[in-house]
C-alpha cells in the first residue's frame, strides 16, 4: 500500500488515498532517515487496513481556527470569552503559526511556539498598557488551553489524529498570593475616601462580596432598603446583571441574547465595543445577597444625594436608574472606580492592591465570622463551585496565625511537664468536699458574739 522512495539524502514515503471528495490522489512525504520512513510506512499501512486513516489536507491554522469559532465558539462561549478567546487568535496565534498546516503541528512544533511566546510582545490597547517586556506565563497558558480545546475538536472532525496540545511543557508561573487588605485597613480606605462613588463601591465589594461589574451593573430596582426591610434585617440587593464593555465582533457572531440594555453611544461613528448591562457570567452569580443595615443606611444616603443631583441637573441627567452614576447619569466603568481606587491608595497611603482583591478580604472575612461556613459564603460570592472559595481565598491572615501561636504557647510551652498538667486537670474534674478549717472557724465565732449565740440557739432548737 505504501513505499519507501530515496531523494538524495531523504527517503519519502509514498501511497495513495481518497480526499473528501473520494477523489484518488498520491502523497508524498519526506523523512530525514530509512528508520522514520519505515516507522511513518507502518503506521499509514496499519490505520488503512484499521479504517482510521486521515486524509492530508491542506488546511492551515489560520483558517481552521476561523471555523472553529464559527462552529464551537459561538455556541459554547460568552460574550466576554468570545472576545477575549478571538483577540489571543488574532494577537499571538495566527501571527506566529497561523500559516502552518493544521497536521504539521505536533508536539516538537508546540514547545517551539512556547518558546516563541515567550519572547513576543504583549499587544497594547487603548485602554490596557503592557506591564512586562514578554507576554506573561499567564497569557501563555490561556493560549495553550485555548488550542487544546481547538485542536480536540479538530480530533474530533477527523482532520488530525491525536491532539499535539496534550501535556504540553508550559513556562514556570510563578503563583504568588494575592494580596488583600484587613478589615482594619478596610476601615481606614473609607475613614481617608471622599469619593461618594467609590466610598459605595469599597463597602458593596466588602460587605456583599460583588464583583466590580455587579457594583457598576447594580440599578435601584435590585435593591431593597425600605424601613420593613431593615426592621426585619431583610435590606438586601439582587445580583441580576452587570456592566461590561464588549466588542461588537462579539455581538455580531453571539446576539443579543445575553444583553439585557445596550447604552447608547456618546458620539457618532462607528466604535468596534459597546457599553452594556449583561446577564452574570454564569447561573450562580445570579444571588441574593443580605446587607448589613449600616450599608442599608449608607445606600439610602447615596439614594437621596442622587436624587438631588439629578434635580439640579434636570434634562442633562440621563436617569439609568444606576446605583453608581456619573454626573450626568451615564455608567460608572471599571476603569473610572480604578483610577479613583489608585489615587485613595496613594494618598491615604493604603497597601497596594487591585480593586478585585476587596472581593477576596470579603470572603475571607465571612470565613472568620462564620467559622468557615463555605456554603454560606459561596451564597455571597456566586461562585459556581465551592472549591473556588477553599481554594482562591480562604487566606489566613498573620493576626489569626498570631493567636494561633499564643494560644500553642498556653497551652503546650508554658507547662513543659505535660503529665503534671495532666493531674492537674484531672484533680480538677473531681468533685471535692470543701475543706474546713476549725480553729479559724471558732476565732471568727468568738470575734462575732451575735453569731455565736444564733448558731447555739440554732444548735439547741434542731
Amino acid at each position: 500500500m505504501a513505499s519507501i522512495q530515496k531523494r538524495g539524502k531523504k527517503f519519502a514515503v509514498v501511497y495513495t488515498y481518497e480526499d473528501t471528495e473520494g477523489v484518488k490522489r498520491q502523497k508524498w512525504e519526506t523523512l530525514t532517515t530509512k528508520k522514520e520512513a519505515l516507522a511513518r510506512k507502518a503506521q499509514v499501512e496499519n490505520d488503512i487496513n484499521k479504517g482510521v486513516f486521515i486524509a492530508p489536507n491542506e488546511l492551515c491554522v489560520k483558517d481552521f481556527l476561523k471555523e472553529f469559532v464559527e462552529i464551537y465558539g459561538a455556541k459554547r462561549w460568552g460574550l466576554s470569552a468570545y472576545s477575549s478567546n478571538v483577540s489571543l487568535i488574532e494577537n499571538y496565534i495566527n501571527p506566529i503559526i497561523g500559516n502552518t498546516n493544521i497536521q504539521d503541528i505536533n508536539r516538537r512544533a508546540v514547545d517551539s511556539f512556547v518558546m516563541r511566546l515567550q519572547k513576543t510582545p504583549p499587544i497594547e490597547t487603548p485602554y490596557r498598557h503592557a506591564r512586562t517586556e514578554y507576554v506573561t506565563a499567564c497569557t501563555i497558558e490561556k493560549i495553550i488551553k485555548l488550542l487544546h480545546c481547538a485542536f480536540r475538536q479538530a480530533v474530533r472532525w477527523d482532520m488530525i489524529p491525536k491532539n499535539p496540545f496534550e501535556d504540553v511543557l508550559m513556562p514556570k508561573r510563578e503563583r504568588k498570593q494575592r494580596e488583600i487588605w484587613t478589615a482594619e485597613t478596610i476601615r481606614k480606605a473609607l475613614d481617608s475616601c471622599t469619593d461618594g462613588k467609590l466610598y459605595v463601591a469599597i463597602n458593596l465589594a466588602f460587605a456583599c462580596s460583588l464583583r466590580l461589574g455587579e457594583i457598576t451593573g447594580l440599578t435601584w430596582d435590585c435593591v431593597h432598603i425600605t424601613d420593613k426591610d431593615i426592621a426585619n434585617d431583610d435590606a438586601h440587593l439582587m445580583v441580576e446583571k452587570e456592566l461590561a464593555r464588549v466588542n461588537q465582533q462579539s455581538i455580531d457572531a453571539l446576539g443579543n441574547s445575553d444583553i439585557l440594555f445596550t447604552f447608547p453611544r456618546l458620539m457618532g461613528g462607528k466604535s468596534t465595543t459597546r457599553l452594556v448591562l449583561k446577564k452574570p457570567k454564569t447561573e450562580s452569580s445570579i444571588r441574593r445577597v443580605w446587607i448589613p443595615k449600616t450599608l442599608a443606611l449608607i445606600l439610602r444616603d447615596w439614594k437621596e444625594k442622587q436624587d438631588k443631583l439629578k434635580e439640579f441637573m434636570g434634562e442633562d441627567f440621563i436617569d439609568y436608574n444606576l446605583v453608581l452614576a456619573q454626573e450626568n447619569g451615564r455608567p460608572c466603568e471599571d476603569r473610572v472606580l480604578g483610577n479613583q481606587f489608585e489615587r485613595l491608595k496613594k494618598t491615604a497611603g493604603l497597601p497596594d492592591v487591585v480593586f478585585h482583591s476587596l472581593r477576596h478580604s470579603s470572603t475571607t472575612y465571612k470565613l472568620k465570622l462564620n467559622h468557615g461556613n463555605i456554603k454560606a459564603t459561596q451564597g455571597d460570592t456566586g461562585h459556581a463551585q465551592a472549591d473556588m472559595v477553599t481554594d482562591l481565598y480562604a487566606h489566613i491572615l498573620d493576626e489569626d496565625r498570631k493567636i494561633n501561636a499564643q494560644r500553642f504557647e498556653a497551652a503546650f510551652y508554658a507547662n513543659p511537664d505535660m503529665r503534671k498538667v495532666e493531674r492537674e486537670i484531672a484533680e480538677r474534674a473531681k468533685p471535692q468536699a470543701a475543706a474546713v478549717d476549725l480553729q479559724q472557724l471558732f476565732a471568727q465565732l468568738q470575734q462575732s458574739p451575735e453569731v455565736l449565740g444564733q448558731l447555739a440557739a440554732l444548735l439547741k432548737g434542731a
